[in-house]
Formats: C-alpha cells, structure tokens, sequence
C-alpha cells in the first residue's frame, strides 16, 4: 500500500524502526531518528545537490549507495549508515580531498578524518590545489587552495538567498573552481558584499578580510591603516 501523501513513511534505519513525513530524505529521517550521518556540502539554507557524496548510506537491494541529503525515503526501506561498505567510502573521499585541498581550517572535516581514522598519506603524489589568494576587494578574500567545490557560495549567492548571481564554477576537470563570469575582480561583478558566501564557507576559501590580515601577522592599526590606504585608492580610480 503507497503511503498518503501528506502521511509518514514506515523504514528502519541501522535496525531501528523509524516513521518519517511523506517527501523526507534520509538525512531528515535519519535526524529524527537521532542517526548522526556526516555532511560536508550540504547546509540547511542551502539546496542540496550530493556533490560531495560524504553523506551516502547503504540501501537494501539498491546497486550503489544513495546521497542521504537528496535520496527521498520509500515505504519498508532499510537503510545502513556505517556499514562497511559506507565507511570505505567515506573514508576514500576524505582521503581524496585532505591529498588536494587544503583542510587546515575546515574543523569539521578534520574531525570526520578522525573519525575515520582517514590515511593522510595515501595519496602521496596527488597534485595540490595551489592557487594565489585573491585579494581584490575590501570586505573580504577568495584563497581557493581551500576550496573543496561544494558549491554552498554560489547557491547563496544565486536562487537560495542573494539573487545576485555573481559567483559561479569556471574551469573544467582538475581545473574547476568557483569563480566570476570572465574573471573578473569581484567590485567589477554584480557582488553586493553581503557576506553570506563567507558565512556559509566550510573551510576558510573565503574569509573577512580583517580576519586575513590579522592571520598574517597584522596588527589593528596596521591594518586600519592598510583598509583605509585601499578604500582611498579605490575612491581615485
């Protein structure tokens, strides 16, 4: 019998009886369930998309495993969340990304590489993203040898929040990563600086500029004084 469609959902997740509302995905299930499953692009403001695929879990009779923040749940299904075959896999993305990406400041992903007790040293000659910081603006900075792709800056920067579309991918294969239409400095783009890509960023890719500076080795009135030096400059031009 198919479920109402405003009704709930009957599966179990790692052997445990759960009832969800019509229409969730398994992370929501799993959450009322009190299963913790780990995510890294995912955000609750944000849609979600399954790009970076830490979240999947295994579905009986299913070939692969399902992204559990897109995958909706199905009347008598049942889910596993660490099942071998699932930390295998988490365990081989996190590997993947700590070889290319800086994560140095992205404490949530070096706590998930704890957790699965993740080889740092596995992929040894793996090629590092290793791109200069871009500093053309005086609100914040763009230092992609942090960024892991997940896409949360141009969903808020587009439909999910902003509407003001000034961010996006460029580049193809290896060579992907968020940028603005043509390359452009960001005062040049439709940015409005409100700051909510740097709010949703996971691993410090774009940081306030004064937090940087301070990074750097700054002190306050050096940096005051550098701000005000950029926004008189910018003023001339």
């Amino acid at each position: 019998m198919s479920p109402e469609p405003n009704g709930s959902i009957s599966l179990t997740i790692d052997g445990q009886a759960v009832q969800a509302p019509n229409g969730s995905t398994i992370l929501e299930a799993a959450r009322l369930a009190g299963e913790t499953i780990p995510t890294i692009c995912f955000h609750e403001y944000c849609t979600a998309n399954a790009l970076c695929r830490i979240c999947v879990v295994e579905v009986e009779g299913a070939r692969v495993l399902a992204p559990a923040c897109v995958a909706r749940v199905t009347e008598g299904m049942a889910v596993q969340t660490r099942s071998p075959r699932v930390e295998r896999s988490r365990k081989t993305i996190l590997e993947m990304l700590d070889s290319s990406v800086d994560l140095s400041q992205a404490p949530e992903i070096q706590g998930y590489l704890q957790d699965y007790a993740a080889d740092r040293e596995r992929f040894p000659e793996a090629e590092r993203r290793d791109v200069p910081v871009l500093d053309d603006n005086p609100m914040y900075i763009r230092d992609y040898a942090k960024c892991i792709l997940c896409w949360r800056c141009v969903q808020v920067c587009a439909d999910d929040a902003q509407f003001t579309y000034a961010l996006n991918f460029g580049g193809r294969g290896y060579e992907t990563q968020i940028a603005t239409f043509f390359d452009q400095p960001m005062p040049a783009t439709t940015c409005v600086f409100c700051g909510q890509c740097v709010g949703v960023c996971p691993t410090g890719a774009l940081k306030p500029k004064r937090e940087w500076l301070l990074e750097s080795g700054l002190t306050p009135d050096e940096i005051q004084e550098v701000t005000r030096s950029e926004r008189r400059k910018r003023r001339r031009t």
